[in-house]
């Protein structure tokens, strides 16, 4: 009985070793699955080179306004964010007194011109009044003098009488010239008086505060009421249009950057829109803390969208095309920093480690890693690994 249950369990353990080596081999003859795949040829093309640089929007002017004379806020017509033209009133100041002043200027230049008898802008000595009589008297004492002295050789008057004549027409002489030297005088006093005019004019003008170009009011410090002093910041005006923006260029790219080089960039509170501008400033000189490059450059802003503080992503363009390797976008995969690409190579595919250039629309180039005239793998590239089968 025992011979027999052992040749049983023998019979089961060869039918079961059969089974096992019959699935096994069915295993192994079985072709793992082809990843589907499509290819795309690596080309080698010129491409439109540009530095990548970051920044900061800026105002392309700002003025703190600050008054020119003391006095009284008594109107304060802007707010922050109020846009001004080019000479447009920020505050104004009571002008009672400056106005008193330049009255009172205006005045004493006019009684001086009375007195010096200006009637045009052009000033003539002879024509005052008190020189045209002091002239009339040494006229007149001239003509007597010559009467006397031909009188005298004719012996009709005494020697004491030609003397006295002879006097008198010097004292009218020196009356004469003693009246143009005054008048001159008065004539200077006048050119002072102007000037006092001029300046009381100014004072007056003074009491209204205008903005000094044309831009938006950033800010405004004083209210109606407040007593402002001679040189206090009342407000401060920047121009927005257009902005500047200043950008830091690595120190590796300082070489590639000119001015009148077009810009392009982006800003956070736009997504997806890109804006231009032109190189204009470029330092003469490397900041020694970051090794790098301020760059400055116009942005037209004529609607008013950008705002200065605004943080930008920019690429100066390059003036020449370089050749560059291309491939799809899709095609490379980024895990861990590292780029991979997979060559398709007959039936199956190889990893490759690559660097990445510029992005030139759907497609990005390749500096290091892939030949043109490659394929590499354009779909289900997640799921391939080196060697993977793949089909077409």
């Amino acid at each position: 009985m025992n011979r027999r249950f052992t040749g049983i369990l023998l019979a089961a353990a060869v039918a079961s070793a059969c089974s096992a080596g019959s699935a096994k081999t069915k295993e192994t003859s079985a072709a793992p699955p082809r990843i589907p795949v499509a290819a795309a040829t690596a080309v080698e093309q010129p491409i439109a080179r540009f530095i990548r640089a970051t920044g900061t929007l800026m105002a392309e002017e700002q003025a703190d306004v600050a008054a020119e004379t003391a006095g009284r806020v008594v109107s304060a017509p802007v707010e922050r964010g109020t846009p001004v033209s080019d000479g447009a009133e920020l505050i104004r100041l009571l002008a009672a007194e400056t106005d008193a002043q330049l009255k009172e200027a205006e005045a004493n230049a006019a009684q001086i011109e009375a007195r010096l008898g200006l009637t045009s802008g052009t000033f003539d000595v002879n024509a005052v009044p008190e020189v045209q009589n002091a002239k009339a008297s040494y006229d007149l004492a001239q003509n007597e003098f010559g009467r006397i002295k031909s009188l005298l050789e004719q012996r009709v008057v005494s020697q004491s009488e030609y003397e006295q004549r002879r006097t008198q027409m010097e004292a009218s002489r020196q009356q004469y010239e003693a009246a143009k030297n005054g008048a001159a005088q008065q004539f200077q006093s006048l050119q002072a008086a102007k000037a006092r005019v001029s300046l009381a004019r100014k004072a007056l003008a003074d009491t209204v505060v205008r903005a000094p170009f044309g831009g938006v009011v950033a800010q405004r410090l004083v209210s109606v009421g407040d007593y402002v002093t001679k040189g206090m910041k009342v407000a401060i005006v920047v121009r927005v249009n257009p902005l500047r923006a200043q950008l830091t260029i690595p120190e590796q790219s300082v070489s590639a950057v000119a001015i009148g080089q077009p810009i392009s960039f982006e800003v956070d509170a736009y997504p997806g829109r890109r804006f231009a501008g032109k190189v204009k400033y470029v330092a003469p000189s490397l900041q020694a803390d970051q090794r790098a490059l301020t760059v400055e450059a116009v942005v037209p802003n004529p609607n008013g969208e950008l705002k200065p503080g605004l943080f930008a992503t920019a690429r100066i363009e390059q003036p020449k095309r370089t050749p560059g390797v291309l491939v799809p976008a899709a095609s490379v995969v980024v895990a861990s920093g590292t780029s991979r690409v997979f060559v398709v190579n007959g039936d199956h595919v190889e990893e490759r480690i690559v660097t990445t250039g510029q992005p030139v629309g759907e497609l990005i180039e390749i500096t290091n890693g892939l030949k043109a005239g490659e394929r590499v793998a354009t779909k289900s590239v997640a799921q391939l690994t080196d060697g993977a089968k793949v089909g077409l």
